[in-house]
């Protein structure tokens, strides 16, 4: 069960529009930022937005609960520490991010796409409640030490935009790191009672 902890605040991060690449890596489907996209801090380190991808299904899971769809925003320090942002996704109504990329994701196959200037904006972070743990990254070398934040609101993706990107990797099978156990690891709770639209 998770602690609620005031102190944790909201995310504070500031993101602006950059060059972008979208390539398939075999395993997944990575959209990279080239250039400064901004920025997340936590408690007083910077760490600048390098990529976002997804997992189908979700890698993170609610009181059991898959789901469809999971992005991990990527952020690196000068130093190589690493946080990361995931959102869970259910089948609805388009995400506007992958609405834009959903014809490179179609056609992709095995090269890099400049897809233009991208707001990371786009990939909607707000959110009045998220989780926050220490763990690892989920694809080798799984490094450890990794900050996670994880947005409890779940956002939606059309059936279309769920297997373009299934299927353009691995021939459609899914590609998320079955879920772990805690070992010990403190998750916390962040709640914003002051929250507005």
């Amino acid at each position: 069960m998770a602690q609620e902890l005031p102190q944790l605040g909201k995310l504070d991060k500031v993101y602006k529009p950059a060059p972008v690449v979208l390539i398939n890596r075999g395993h997944d489907i990575m959209l990279q930022w080239n250039g400064d996209a901004g920025q997340l801090n936590i408690n007083g380190t910077f760490y600048n937005l390098m990529q976002c991808h997804w997992h189908t299904p979700s890698e993170h899971t609610l009181n059991g609960t898959k789901f469809d769809l999971e992005l991990h925003a990527v952020h690196k320090t000068s130093k190589g520490e690493i946080a990361v942002i995931g959102i869970w996704y259910k089948i609805g109504h388009s995400d506007p991010l992958l609405s834009k990329l959903l014809n490179d994701i179609k056609s992709i196959k095995d090269k890099k796409i400049d897809v233009g200037v991208i707001n990371p904006g786009d990939i909607m972070f707000e959110t009045k409640e998220y989780y926050r743990y220490v763990g690892s990254l989920t694809t080798p070398p799984c490094t450890e030490g990794v900050v996670w934040t994880i947005v409890k609101e779940v956002r939606t993706v059309s059936t279309e935009q769920l297997n373009a990107l299934k299927g353009a990797v691995h021939h459609g099978e899914e590609n998320a790191r079955p879920t772990q156990e805690l070992g010990g690891r403190q998750v916390l709770l962040y709640k914003d009672v002051n929250w507005e639209l």
